[in-house]
C-alpha cells in the first residue's frame, strides 16, 4: 500500500516514502546513497544504464550517454541511439525504472503507486510529458505535485501549525523557481510563484568549463582545440561540477585539464567562480524581485522563512546576495532531499483522503494505515481536513484578430498567479457577414511573462462552435474559461440564439 515520492531532477534524482512515527524516509539507491545521476548511457542495443555507472561513462563514451534529459520535457525532440531514436519521455522512463527497481531492493516492496515532482512552472506539456513517463516506467501516476509544494509540506511536517508566510527559492540543477507560501491553520496555499526551467547549477557548471577550456587554450596555445573533442569536453564539465560543489567548503581548488598529451593546471577561487556566474545569479534574482512584488500587490509584504531548496542553493553566494539585495535571512532546509520527503507526505495523505472518501472497506484499511504510521485520531482529522490550494502557474487564453492591426493576439482570461479555482467570461464578435463558424484556440503562455504575441504562446486545444444562417457580422459568442484547483482547464463557447455550445477541456497539471 506504500505510495512512494519521486523526485524527478535534472542533474539528480530521489524517492521517499512514509516511514515510522510518521515521518517521510529517504530510500538509498544500490551504490548506497540518497540521490541517484539523472543520466542515462545507452550502453548496447540491449542495455541501458542508469545513474553513476552512466555519469563515469562520460568519460569514455560521451555520445551515447544523455543528461539534463528533464529540460527537453514536453518538446518535440527525439534523440538517436543504436539505430532507434527515443523521446524525451523514454529516456525520462528509464531513469524512473532505476529508481523503482533500487526501492524495490532496499525496502522489499514493488514500487507501483508513485507521486512524481515537477518545477511550478512547468506547464501542461512537461506535466503531461512526466506523467507519460511514468507510465511507460509501469508506475502509477497518482498525482503530478509542484517542487515548492512538495518543499513548503516537507518543512510544515517539522514546524508548529503556526500560521506561516514563505518564500521558496528553489535552485535545482537544471530548474528555478521562487514561489510564496501562505501556512494558516495547516493548510498550505500558494499566494504566486515564478521561474525559469533552463537556469540551474548545470548552467554553473557550462560557465566554468567554458573558462577552464579557455585557460587550457592560454596555456597551451600550440595544440588542437579541446572543445572539438567531445570527449574531453565532457571530462572539463564533470571536472567542473566536481569543483563547483568543492568551492561551496573551500575557498580554491585545483583543476588538470589533459589533451593530446599536455596538461594545464587552472588554480579556480571561490571569488573567480562567483564572477565567472555572476548574471546567472542576477537572473534567477530578477525572477524573485518579480515574485516578492507580486506577493506584496496581494497583501504579503515580509516572510518568517526564507527556504533555499535544491542542491544549487549550497553556493554560498546564493545566501549571500539574497542578503545583500532583499535583507532576507534564508535558511537552506534540507536541500537536496526536501523536495522527494514533501512528495512522499503528499502521496501518504492522498492515498489516506482517497480511501476514506471511497467510504467501506478502503476507510477501514485507511485507517489502519494512518495506525501503522502513528498517527493520532487528530492527526487523522487535520489530514483530512487540510487544504492545499495553488495558482495558475501560466496564463490561458484565446487568440483574437485586431481588426486596427490587422493581426491575431492572445486575449488572456486566466493569468499566472490567478488564485484557483479561477474563472473568467468574455464576449467576442464575428468578423464577416453570413460566417458559419468560429474556431476557438485555447492558447497557454510559453515565455517567461504573459505576452500577447500568438509566438509567445502555444496552443494547447482548439475547436470550432457553429454560428446561425445569415447573421451579420459582429455576432457574439461567449466564452468562458475555468481553471480549477486540480488544474483542470474547462472552456466553453456559448452561441446564446441557439443555445449550441463548444467544451473544450485540458489537464494542465
Amino acid at each position: 500500500m506504500t505510495v512512494f515520492g519521486i523526485d524527478l531532477g535534472t542533474t539528480y534524482s530521489c524517492v521517499a516514502y512514509m516511514g515510522d512515527a510518521n515521518r517521510p524516509t529517504v530510500v538509498r539507491n544500490i551504490d548506497d546513497s540518497d540521490t541517484t545521476p539523472s543520466v542515462v548511457y545507452f550502453e548496447s542495443p540491449q542495455n541501458t544504464v542508469v545513474g553513476v555507472v552512466a555519469k563515469d561513462a562520460l568519460k569514455f563514451d560521451a555520445k551515447r550517454v544523455k543528461t539534463r534529459i528533464k529540460r527537453d520535457m514536453g518538446h518535440p525532440v527525439t534523440y538517436e541511439y543504436w539505430g532507434r531514436n527515443y523521446t524525451p519521455e523514454e529516456i525520462s522512463a528509464e531513469i524512473l525504472r532505476k529508481l523503482a527497481a533500487d526501492t524495490a531492493i532496499n525496502t522489499g516492496e514493488a514500487v507501483n503507486d508513485v507521486v512524481i515532482t515537477v518545477p511550478a512552472y512547468f506547464g501542461i506539456n512537461e506535466r503531461e510529458a512526466t506523467k507519460k513517463a511514468g507510465e511507460l516506467a509501469g508506475l502509477n501516476v497518482i498525482d503530478i505535485v509542484s517542487e515548492p509544494i512538495a518543499a513548503a509540506i516537507s518543512y510544515g511536517s517539522l514546524t508548529s501549525s503556526a500560521d506561516r508566510s514563505l518564500l521558496v527559492f528553489d535552485l535545482g540543477g537544471g530548474t528555478f523557481d521562487t514561489t510564496v507560501i501562505s501556512m494558516h491553520d495547516g493548510n498550505i496555499l500558494t499566494v504566486c510563484t515564478d521561474g525559469d526551467h533552463d537556469l540551474g547549477g548545470a548552467d554553473w557548471d557550462d560557465e566554468l568549463s567554458l573558462y577552464l577550456l579557455d585557460e587550457f587554450r592560454r596555456q597551451h596555445p600550440d595544440v588542437s582545440d579541446p572543445a572539438g573533442d567531445e570527449q574531453i569536453v565532457e571530462e572539463v564539465r564533470l571536472e567542473a561540477e566536481n569543483a563547483k560543489r568543492k568551492l561551496s567548503t573551500t575557498t580554491k581548488q585545483n583543476v588538470r585539464i589533459i589533451h593530446e598529451g599536455r596538461t594545464a593546471t587552472v588554480e579556480l577561487t571561490r571569488e573567480k567562480f562567483e564572477e565567472l556566474t555572476h548574471t546567472l545569479l542576477t537572473r534567477a534574482l530578477e525572477i524573485t524581485r518579480r515574485t516578492v512584488e507580486t506577493a506584496k500587490s496581494k497583501g504579503v509584504n515580509s516572510f518568517d522563512d526564507v527556504l533555499l531548496v535544491g542542491g544549487s542553493t549550497k553556493m554560498p553566494a546564493v545566501k549571500q546576495r539574497l542578503t545583500e539585495e532583499f535583507g532576507f535571512e534564508p535558511q537552506l532546509f534540507d536541500p537536496d532531499l526536501a523536495v522527494a520527503k514533501g512528495a512522499a507526505i503528499y502521496a501518504f495523505e492522498e492515498t489516506y483522503r482517497r480511501m476514506v472518501a471511497q467510504g467501506g472497506q478502503q476507510a477501514q484499511q485507511a485507517d489502519q494505515l494512518a495506525k501503522q504510521a502513528g498517527l493520532s485520531e487528530a492527526q487523522q482529522q487535520a489530514m483530512r481536513k487540510r487544504i492545499i490550494r495553488t495558482v495558475a502557474s501560466r496564463s490561458f487564453g484565446v487568440v483574437i484578430y485586431d481588426e486596427a492591426q490587422q493581426r491575431d493576439f492572445v486575449d488572456h482570461l486566466v493569468h499566472a498567479n490567478d488564485q484557483l479555482p479561477a474563472e473568467r467570461t468574455e464576449e467576442y464578435y464575428t468578423l464577416e457577414d453570413n460566417q458559419v463558424a468560429v474556431k476557438v484556440r485555447v492558447m497557454e503562455q510559453s515565455g517567461a511573462q504573459e505576452s500577447p504575441e500568438p509566438a509567445n504562446n502555444r496552443e494547447i486545444i482548439h475547436g470550432n462552435i457553429a454560428i446561425p444562417p445569415r447573421k451579420p457580422r459582429g455576432w457574439p459568442i461567449e466564452v468562458t474559461f475555468h481553471l480549477d484547483g486540480s488544474g483542470l482547464l474547462k472552456v466553453a463557447a456559448l452561441e446564446r440564439e441557439t443555445g449550441k455550445r463548444l467544451d473544450l477541456t485540458v489537464q494542465t497539471s
